[in-house]
């Protein structure tokens, strides 16, 4: 079975592309649900954030999101401490998750692909791009932040670029591009053998 990754910058549109996937009948694995589920499930874990981050970092066994976003999301160390944390449970995770799907291939949709190094477990990368103004914008449509919290998560994350050049196959979603066509294309490109 073929373990594929699909990555891409804040607002690129990667979860819009895995949902598309999901309907096409693939599992997809989402890491950011999975590493909120497993920082409040998995003891190991748990204890790790509460003595790098403190005991504030949960309220009554739920993960306390925002105290531990404003102790990251401005210094590049604190980041790179939680992901060094919480990468190898979700790694982990997403290993024996995919052992339990029969499909012909299965996805995992994850921000940090190449810097987390769970690319070595993949055989494959999607990397979904959009331009900037469009990621902000998209961003900004969530809610609960500001323009000034986008463009500094973006700071933080690997240039979009370089990102890409990691990738095996690219998705536009640029509002130029038909989405899914290109989806459609790649989900038939992996169901073929030796793909």
């Amino acid at each position: 079975m073929l373990r594929i990754g699909i990555t891409g910058g804040i607002g690129s549109g990667k979860s819009t592309v895995a949902n598309i996937f999901s309907v096409l009948g693939i599992p997809v694995y989402d890491s950011d649900s999975a590493s909120k589920r497993l920082m409040e499930e998995d003891l190991e874990l748990k204890k790790n954030i509460i003595q790098s981050f403190g005991e504030e970092s949960f309220l009554k066994g739920k993960l306390n999101r925002k105290y531990l976003s404003e102790q990251v999301f401005n210094d590049q160390k604190k980041i790179e401490l939680l992901n060094s944390i919480v990468h190898p449970a979700t790694i982990k995770d997403v290993d024996e998750w995919m052992k339990k799907q029969k499909a012909a291939y299965t996805i995992k949709e994850a921000a940090l692909i190449f810097e987390s190094g769970s690319n070595k477990f993949l055989d494959f990368v999607i990397g979904v791009s959009a331009p900037l103004p469009l990621r902000i914008e998209r961003t900004l449509q969530r809610g609960n932040i500001s323009e000034e919290q986008v463009k500094a998560r973006i700071k933080l994350q690997m240039n979009e670029e370089e990102k890409m050049r990691l990738c095996n196959y690219i998705i536009f979603n640029d509002e130029k591009h038909m989405l899914i066509p290109q989806v459609l294309f790649l989900h038939e490109t992996f169901l073929k053998p030796n793909s």
